[in-house]
């Protein structure tokens, strides 16, 4: 099947518009993929009162900086990024990535992680 001629939805979708269904529905199924809660429990350093609530919550360690943060504050990194810093390459990639097993998973803080993917896009600028 040649994707780039492909009709979507009784021609109405352009492939961007196609593709971006396709990711959004990817990332809405790997929020529910085994490795990430995994990778959650490992980072666990226990249920704290948070300074910034007074309530009790529940508190992971961020494998960059190594701070503890609450579960709000923290996010699930593809240690190999989903599209490459090369840019995208194929489906069949992009899927395999996407559903690492823990190994390619790691939990960072919120911060930490936009300074991630802060380079990750520069560095894919910078290849264009």
């Amino acid at each position: 099947m040649n994707w780039s001629y492909q009709i979507y939805n009784n021609n109405q979708w352009t492939q961007a518009r196609f593709n971006s269904f396709i990711k959004s529905a990817l990332r809405s199924a790997s929020q529910r993929w085994p490795p990430k809660y995994t990778v959650l429990k490992e980072a666990y350093v226990g249920t704290f009162t948070n300074p910034a609530s007074g309530r009790q919550a529940k508190f992971y360690k961020c494998n960059v900086c190594k701070e503890d943060f609450v579960a709000k504050n923290i996010e699930v990194n593809h240690i190999i990024p989903v599209v490459p810093i090369t840019g995208f390459d194929n489906w069949d990639s992009v899927i395999a990535r996407l559903f690492c097993e823990a190994d390619g998973l790691e939990v960072v803080c919120k911060p930490c992680h936009k300074t991630i993917t802060k380079e990750e896009n520069a560095t894919r600028k910078s290849k264009e």
